[in-house]
């Protein structure tokens, strides 16, 4: 992705933003046997929710997060 994205941690989670304004596109949280990932384009569309146990998992992810980053202003 670009140089303006922003890792926030937070007490149990990672959130990633886009810098200047802001906006989370990813929220990743871990669970006992996976890791919970929200996804939002944009605040007009709800959010996405990914659960990740696999690798082919993680490749889905990859993409949507991707789009998501781009998608976002």
């Amino acid at each position: 992705m670009g140089k303006n994205v922003v890792e926030d941690i937070r007490m149990h989670r990672i959130v990633f933003c886009k810098s200047i304004i802001f906006r989370w596109f990813v929220d990743m949280e871990p669970q006992e046997e996976s890791i919970k990932i929200k996804i939002q384009k944009n605040r007009k569309e709800p959010q996405e929710t990914l659960l990740i146990k696999t690798n082919k998992d993680v490749e889905h992810a990859k993409e949507l997060i991707q789009n998501a980053y781009n998608t976002i202003h």
